[in-house]
This record gives C-alpha cells, sequence and structure tokens, in this order.
C-alpha cells in the first residue's frame, strides 16, 4: 500500500468515526485526546500538526518510569486515552486487564510496522499495542572526561574504575534497569529469579551508593551537558538528543550486554475516547510522521516504511541499529511474575540502606 492510499485511509477512518458520534452512533466525541508519555519523547510540532488535521486539541501528561504509569492506572485513573508502556509492562498490564483491545480495521497503516516487531512475545498480534519507539539502556558519557570510551558496567561496579569518578555518575530511577545492570556486570541474565543471584546484584549495589550521585530518570539529560556528572546509565536515544548540542556527550553500549525495549502505543480501561485515540495512533503510523519521532527522539523506529524519511546518519549509527553481534548480547526485560515481588524487596532495601 502506497503512502498517499495509506494517508487517505486513514482520513476516512477518522471522518467515519467523527461522523458516527456526530449523528447519535455513540457518546459525543470529546474535543480533547489525552496522552501519558514519557518526557520529550515528540517531536510537540506532531501534536500541532495533529490537532491541526483533526480538530483534536491534544493534552500531554508525562511520567518517568514504568512503575510510575502502572501505579497510576492501579490507582483508578480514567482520564487518559494513549499511554506508552514498554513491553514487559504491557504484559503486567494485559494479565491485570487495564489495557483495551484495538480495532485494527481502524489502523489502515498497521502493515508499515517492520516484521519483527509485528508479532511481540508480550502482546503476540499486537492485540492491545502497537510498537512506537526501541532502543538500548546503556551509557552515556562526557568524552573529556575518560581517556576512552566507558564500554562496561565496571566503571559503574568496581572500585578501581569508579574511583576517579566517585559522585560523578546516575543510574536510572528504576529498579528494573539498575538491578539489571548489576547482573548483567555479575554475568547473570537480567531477568533472573535465582535467589542468590538477586542477593549479590543487590550487595553491589548497596556498596555502589557511597560512589552514586542520585537515583534519576530525568535530570540526568541537563546534568550531563552541565557538568555535575561525567557519566549515566540512560536511554539511548536521550544522550543522541543531548548530543545534538554538546558533542561531547557520546553513548555507548557495555560489552557485557544490556536492556534492549520497546515501547509501544496503548490505549487503557476506561479511555474517554477510544476511537479517536485509534485515530492518533494511525497518524504516528503513517511513514513521514513515524520518521520525524525518530529524527526528534533519536530512537530506533519500528515503523519499516519510515526508514525513507529518517535521517540517513541516525540509520547507519551502529549505536542506534546495533549490529547483529551487539544485539546478541541485549535482552528483554519479562514479565517475572510472581519473582516481581522479590525484585520489588531487594530495590526497597537497596534504597533504604545508607550510602
Amino acid at each position: 500500500m502506497n503512502r498517499k492510499m495509506t494517508i487517505l485511509l486513514g482520513c476516512l477512518v477518522a471522518v467515519s468515526l467523527m461522523l458516527a458520534t456526530a449523528c447519535g452512533g455513540g457518546k459525543p466525541q470529546t474535543r480533547e485526546l489525552h496522552v501519558y508519555n514519557w518526557s520529550a519523547y515528540i517531536d510537540p510540532q506532531i501534536y500541532k500538526d495533529f490537532e491541526a488535521e483533526f480538530g483534536v486539541r491534544v493534552v500531554e501528561d508525562t511520567f518517568a518510569s514504568n512503575e510510575e504509569l502502572l501505579a497510576k492506572l492501579q490507582a483508578g485513573a480514567r482520564g487518559y486515552d494513549v499511554i506508552v508502556p514498554s513491553d514487559y509492562m504491557v504484559e503486567v498490564m494485559i494479565r491485570q486487564g487495564l489495557l483495551q483491545e484495538l480495532n485494527h480495521q481502524n489502523l489502515p497503516n498497521l502493515g508499515n510496522i517492520d516484521s519483527q516487531f509485528a508479532d511481540p512475545p508480550y502482546d503476540p498480534g499486537m492485540r492491545h499495542c502497537i510498537p512506537y519507539q526501541w532502543g538500548t539502556t546503556g551509557i552515556g558519557y562526557n568524552a573529556e572526561a575518560f581517556p576512552e570510551p566507558p564500554d562496561s558496567w565496571a566503571y559503574f561496579f568496581d572500585p578501581q574504575r569508579t574511583a576517579p569518578y566517585a559522585g560523578k555518575f546516575t543510574m536510572l530511577n528504576d529498579a528494573r534497569e539498575v538491578i539489571g545492570a548489576a547482573l548483567k556486570y555479575l554475568g547473570y541474565s537480567l531477568n533472573t529469579t535465582n535467589p542468590d543471584e538477586l542477593a549479590a546484584a543487590r550487595d553491589l549495589l548497596i556498596r555502589q551508593k557511597d560512589w552514586l550521585y542520585a537515583y534519576d530518570s530525568e535530570q540526568y539529560r541537563s546534568l550531563l551537558p552541565a557538568g555535575e556528572i561525567v557519566m549515566a546509565q540512560g536511554f539511548s536515544g536521550d544522550f543522541f538528543m543531548v548530543a545534538e548540542e554538546d558533542p561531547r556527550i557520546r553513548y555507548v553500549i557495555p560489552r557485557e550486554g544490556t536492556t534492549v525495549w520497546t515501547d509501544n502505543l496503548c490505549i487503557p480501561v476506561g479511555a474517554p475516547n477510544k476511537e479517536m485515540a485509534e485515530v492518533f495512533i494511525n497518524y504516528l503510523l503513517r511513514p513521514d510522521v513515524g520518521a520525524r519521532i525518530s529524527n526528534y527522539t533519536r530512537y530506533a523506529s519500528p515503523n519499516l516504511l519510515a526508514k525513507a524519511y529518517i535521517d540517513p546518519e541516525l540509520l547507519e549509527d551502529p549505536a542506534v541499529y546495533p549490529p547483529l553481534e551487539v544485539r546478541a548480547r541485549l535482552e528483554w526485560v519479562e514479565d517475572l511474575g510472581e519473582a516481581a515481588a522479590l525484585y520489588d524487596r531487594i530495590w526497597t532495601e537497596i534504597r533504604a540502606a545508607a550510602p
């Protein structure tokens, strides 16, 4: 299906949905679309362009972790139309009955998704969610502070490697990412449920607190170029965005391996405007719009047709689109089921421990 046809079909879907509602086919359409997203995760102009085309005001709130998003929904929040959880959290939300099934007939641009993302293990057949962006979690650093790239988790955990940078690095405020990094450094899977392996990771992270600046999932984007820190665990695209303004900032995937993830567009149960949410998701699946998202966030796109519009330097960057030998060292964060309680307890112990 060519680009003009997919855009035309998307517009026809949107018009038919709005006409059906206006003629009494359902509850009156609200003129606002509420999106709950990660911060700085879409070009704001895309919201404005969608508003102009469809006559709907987009209101965005942001969250800092999947757990924060989950807690908000578990507490009964019913005002959001589109949310953006990561892969493992999609699985959790499906199990807890927090996500609606999508009407694929309202998503004619769904065929633009690359086949390797079209049947994700956390949501077979994309019944509840559509892949939005994908990337890795690794190490962002100020190249002026390092004689060579800090391409190992040892720079966070080995006293000899860490000593020169004590108090000058952060880790994410995210249990799975932080514990996962410690597990990878120790040679374990970041999805392990082995109590001994998890205890070793806990002890390592408690010792590390003597050197850590903070657990932070948002401020590292400004702390790093400001010189408050020289290194941070974080999401690949965040560092690429910072590097656009400050070429000293670089990103590296640790050689022990790390997390590969996919964030997704989903519609929660209780969304006041499901039909327009599907129009919005279909709009983001347009090849040119998908490319604008990636060109802004500096993350990889699961939209195969978007590659024709993505900046060539982004497509050719191995830190954004890792080669096969690097991808072999990456792991998806999996839903741990009952073992999630063990991770929660360990995270509480780490946070409570005195530095």
